[in-house]
C-alpha cells in the first residue's frame, strides 16, 4: 500500500479521501447542515494518495486510501434522543475501526441540531457527552482525539459524526493556556467533553497540524460575551499556542502562514462582517477562511474556528 501525506485544499475533485460540502447534499459529499457565509465555494477535499476505496451501509460510508481511513455515520435521532444517537453512532464508529487496518483516530466531526437546547444537565450537547462517554473505549481516552462538536441548521434530525483514522497513531496536543477539556469541572457536565486541542499528524515537511474546535477559553472560562472582536483575538491567542507547541514536538515550525483550511464557525449571521474584519486583522491567507453559520457548544460564545496547518 503506497504511503502519502495529507493535503487539504478547495477542488472538484472526484476522488479525494474526504470532502466537505456546505451547501446542498450531493453525492461523495460529507455534507454538513451549516450554512456557506463566506469564503471558498469549492469543497474542501483532503486528499492522501491516488487509490480511494468506498464502502456503504445504512449508517456508514467509508472511504480508504494511502494508510489513512475517513468514516462518516450518520444516525437519525428522533427516534432515539441525542443521546442514544450519539451512543449508537460511535459504537459504529469504533466497531468498524478498532479492528482495522487504520485502528487510530485522529480527528472527529460532531454536527447536529439545536446543540444548546435545554437546562443545566439536560442541554443537549451535555447528554451528546453523556452518549460519547458510553460508547468509547479506553483507547480512545489516552488521550481522546482532536474533535469539534458544532450545531447544524434546522430542528433536530441527524447527528453527523466524521472521523479521520489512521494506520498510524498521531500525536494530541494540548494549549497550554486551557484546561484540557476532559479535566472539566462538574459545572460542565455530568462528563467532560473527550477531544484533545489538536493533533500532529505524519512526518518531517509531510506533517500537518489538525486543530479542533477552538474558541475564546482561557482555562476553563469563556471570555469576552458579547464582543466578537475580542473573542476572535482570545481565539487567535489560542490558535498560536498550539502552533508554538506543535513547533516545538515536532522540530518544524508552524505558523498562521502555513494554513491549508480554517473553518470560522459564526452563531449569528449578522455578526459576519464583524468577524471577517476581526479575523482579517490576524490571516495572511485570507482566500483560505470559510465561513459557516453554526452554534457553539458554549452558549454564551459567538465564534469557533478550526483548522489544518502545514510546517
Amino acid at each position: 500500500m503506497t504511503r502519502s501525506h495529507l493535503r487539504v485544499n478547495w477542488c472538484s475533485d472526484a476522488e479525494p479521501l474526504l470532502r466537505f460540502g456546505f451547501e446542498q447534499p450531493a453525492p461523495g459529499l460529507c455534507h454538513v447542515a451549516c450554512a456557506r457565509l463566506a469564503g471558498p465555494v469549492a469543497a474542501e477535499s483532503w486528499r492522501v494518495g491516488d487509490d480511494v476505496s468506498d464502502t456503504r451501509s445504512d449508517t456508514l460510508h467509508l472511504r480508504r486510501s494511502g494508510g489513512m481511513a475517513a468514516l462518516h455515520v450518520r444516525v437519525d435521532e428522533r427516534a432515539l434522543g441525542i443521546e442514544a444517537a450519539t451512543q449508537s453512532a460511535y459504537r459504529t464508529l469504533l466497531s468498524a475501526v478498532r479492528e482495522s487496518r487504520e485502528p487510530y483516530i485522529l480527528r472527529i466531526w460532531n454536527y447536529f441540531a439545536r446543540i444548546n437546547a435545554g437546562d443545566g444537565d439536560d442541554e443537549r450537547y451535555r447528554r451528546f457527552c453523556v452518549g460519547r462517554a458510553r460508547a468509547v473505549d479506553a483507547a480512545f481516552n489516552s488521550p481522546p482525539p482532536a474533535a469539534t462538536a458544532i450545531g447544524s441548521d434546522g430542528e433536530p434530525h441527524w447527528l453527523d459524526v466524521i472521523a479521520l483514522c489512521s494506520h498510524r497513531a498521531g500525536i494530541a496536543l494540548e494549549n497550554p493556556r486551557q484546561t484540557p477539556a476532559w479535566q472539566y469541572p462538574r459545572a460542565f457536565g455530568p462528563v467532560s467533553p473527550g477531544f484533545s486541542r489538536a493533533a500532529l499528524i505524519g512526518a518531517g515537511n509531510a506533517q500537518r497540524l489538525l486543530v479542533s474546535g477552538t474558541a475564546s477559553i482561557v482555562g476553563h472560562v469563556s471570555l469576552h460575551r458579547g464582543d466578537i472582536s475580542a473573542q476572535v483575538d482570545e481565539t487567535f491567542a489560542n490558535l498560536r499556542a498550539l502552533l508554538d507547541i506543535a513547533s516545538t514536538r515536532s522540530g518544524h515550525v508552524f505558523t498562521l502562514d502555513g494554513c491549508e483550511s480554517l473553518r470560522v464557525y459564526v452563531r449569528q449571521r449578522d455578526d459576519l462582517a464583524a468577524t471577517q474584519a476581526a479575523v482579517a486583522r490576524h490571516m495572511p491567507h485570507r482566500e483560505r477562511v470559510l465561513f459557516l453559520r453554526g452554534d457553539i457548544c458554549r452558549r454564551e460564545l459567538d465564534i469557533e474556528l478550526e483548522g489544518v496547518f502545514a510546517p
